[in-house]
């Protein structure tokens, strides 16, 4: 016999405390009694309360043992008593069904290996006995539960059908250790951990082996299958050739044989699905072992491009991955001047600038992209961002305070984008117009007077020159040139950002920057723009992806953009030790556990006080309706107590 839901300290310090009120209140009433007298001309109103006689003995001792007799069998049933021993009471058992990518691979006859652990898992449940509790938890990078403890075989078996591989590889460490913290924080008498999967995991700590739960199971999932997929896709822009693709390639051999393949490369535009080969390579993959490939592809447009590993294996989904290379940018720049030579140098040393030079007549408020206006004031100002090289001082934006002649340059701001880089002074300029700035105004370039380059961050965005460069001292000076390059970056920083295109596998991701990227400068994005948890630890960025999709990691002028479409397969086959207990169990040979009582004891101990309230209540009802005793007055009177 013994408590399932207390303890018996707990049952006798809840009992006595119980019984300690109880008698308690029968030792002590301090009820005010009713008094009947023959007269109140004698009664003198007392000042004092009325005194509270204690009781020394219990006067109805049968109705306090009644009332604890029915407390102790109102406990008893909330401690769930139980006859028999506690080895044939249930047990709670935690199952880990791993669900990693892996176990979509094909074991043949048209099954998969999740098929054959979704087998396994209900032959363990068939063996455990009813009254056991079973948590189903799927195991892959996380451990993720798929029900709390329940006996209910039909949720249970539910549970396991839902339960379908993922796009991460298993970590096992994780799994094991969420499984012996949870098992730990149970009620009941722990029961096993039981493992069913293939057990191809990430590498494992030397250490894990040795802290392995007594009580795990291995229930090991056949999978000698012969695999070889891609790994990792790198493409960049080549440093000489912007149209140019770099295209890095690595595939790994997961078997056990050499395998030669076909690594093949086609594209197509965004949204069709005709496909154009782009070039193809046989290559023959070592066992255990990476082989890298280069490939070149040329495109100035938006494409899709396919990388396809074939003949394909019993584990196709690494065979392919889908990368979208984007369209090279570029800004049109629409110049209106009349005298156009002054500025074309310094816009064609751009390729990804495309410039059209007009007459002051032809000007157009709606034109895109860029606009410069050199020396005139248009009837509307531009609906895009704008380039103003000294205008009349009655049209312009920037209100003039002031012009100056022959003044020397005196100060950049380098702090600013656009006059980053900028350290020349020594030249003097011929004649210019100082601004009048507004809070907000960018101060990029100045003189002793006073601001000659404002900035207006406001949209749209307005850059204004008191002088034309091309006409002033600054004509000779290296400053010239990096002066518009910072200006083309500021108004389209998208055609300076150096992208770095990749696929590979979810999961966690360790990608390496330069070593000028400032930690201040990193973010990392979903494909929908949230921001995604990282961590910068030695000029690397960590972070964590455990679904497909794109992931971009922006760092200063490089964007880095993750295509993780391809599923994570662990490199390490687990092999469990030798003490640890395999295979489905048989059925437990313990005897059935008696059914519950807790419901009768609870409906006697209901009982009991009901019948003490039925008897004794009646009987001290009785007693104070006895008939009332009138005395004629008298010098003393008798007092009558009922």
């Amino acid at each position: 016999m013994y408590f399932l839901n207390l303890s018996l300290a707990q049952f006798v310090a809840l009992f006595g405390s119980i019984s300690a009120v109880a008698i308690a209140l029968y030792l002590l009433d301090r009820s005010r009694r009713r008094q009947v007298v023959s007269t109140l001309r004698f009664w003198v109103s007392a000042e004092q309360p009325t005194v509270v006689a204690r009781r020394r003995r219990i006067q109805q001792p049968w109705s306090l043992l009644l009332q604890l007799i029915s407390m102790a069998l109102l406990l008893l049933a909330l401690a769930q008593l139980r006859f028999g021993s506690p080895e044939a009471a249930g047990r709670d058992h935690i199952l880990l069904l791993e669900t990693s990518a892996w176990m979509g691979a094909r074991a043949g006859a048209g099954r998969t290996l999740m098929d054959l652990a979704r087998d396994r898992a209900r032959q363990y449940l068939r063996a455990l006995p009813s009254r056991d509790r079973v948590m189903i938890v799927r195991a892959d990078a996380l451990a993720t539960p798929a029900t709390a403890f329940d006996s209910d075989r039909r949720k249970l078996d539910a549970a396991i059908a839902e339960s379908h591989p993922s796009s991460t590889a298993l970590n096992l460490e994780e799994v094991v250790g969420f499984a012996r913290r949870l098992q730990g924080q149970g009620t009941r008498r722990a029961g096993e951990i039981a493992f069913i999967g293939a057990g191809r995991t990430s590498d494992l700590d030397p250490s894990f082996a040795a802290s392995l739960p007594r009580n795990l199971r291995v229930i090991a999932v056949p999978d000698a299958i012969e695999n070889s997929g891609l790994r990792k896709i790198g493409l960049r822009r080549a440093s000489g050739d912007a149209d140019l693709w770099e295209i890095y390639v690595s595939a790994r051999n997961y078997g056990t044989r050499p395998r030669a393949v076909t690594l093949s490369l086609d594209f197509g535009p965004p949204g069709q699905t005709g496909r154009v080969q782009a070039g193809s390579r046989r290559v023959t993959l070592q066992p255990g072992v990476d082989t890298e490939e280069t490939f070149e592809f040329r495109t100035r447009a938006a494409v899709i491009l396919g990388v396809t590993l074939t003949p394909h294996d019993a584990f196709p989904d690494d065979d392919r991955a889908l990368l979208e290379l984007p369209a090279q940018p570029t800004l049109p720049v629409t110049v209106y001047s009349n005298q156009p030579e002054l500025l074309r140098p310094l816009l064609e040393a751009t390729p990804r600038v495309t410039a059209v030079y007009k007459k002051p007549a032809e000007y157009n408020p709606e034109g895109k992209g860029l606009v410069i206006l050199d020396r005139f004031v248009p009837p509307q100002r531009p609906q895009a961002d704008s380039l103003w090289i000294d205008p009349p001082a009655a049209g312009s934006p920037i209100p003039v305070k002031n012009s100056a002649e022959q003044v020397r340059f005196s100060r950049w701001d380098t702090g600013h984008p656009i006059a980053a880089g900028l350290r020349t002074k020594e030249y003097k300029l011929e004649k210019t117009s100082v601004f009048d700035t507004a809070p907000g105004d960018a101060r990029i370039g100045e003189v002793e007077a006073g601001p000659v380059i404002v900035a207006r961050p406001d949209k749209p965005r307005i850059v204004e020159f008191g002088f034309h460069p091309a006409l002033s001292g600054m004509r000779y000076e290296l400053a010239t040139p990096l002066l518009f390059a910072n200006l083309l970056r500021w108004y389209a920083p998208e055609l300076f950002r150096r992208s770095e295109l990749s696929g590979g596998s979810v999961g966690a991701v360790k990608l390496q920057l330069d070593q000028d990227a400032a930690p201040a400068d990193v973010r990392v994005l979903n494909e929908d723009g949230t921001p995604l948890p990282f961590v910068l630890r030695d000029h690397a960025v960590h972070f964590f992806s455990g679904a497909p999709g794109v992931v971009r990691v922006l760092a200063g002028d490089r964007e880095y953009v993750n295509s993780l479409t391809l599923p994570e397969v662990g490199e390490t086959k687990w092999q469990p030790p030798a003490d640890v207990r395999r295979g489905i169990p048989r059925a437990s040979p313990l005897a059935p556990a008696g059914g519950d009582v807790w419901p009768w004891l609870a409906l006697a101990g209901g009982a009991g006080l009901l019948v003490e309230w039925l008897i004794f209540a009646r009987f001290r009802r009785g007693r104070t309706a006895q008939p009332r005793l009138m005395q004629t007055p008298t010098a003393h009177p008798e007092v009558v107590r009922q």
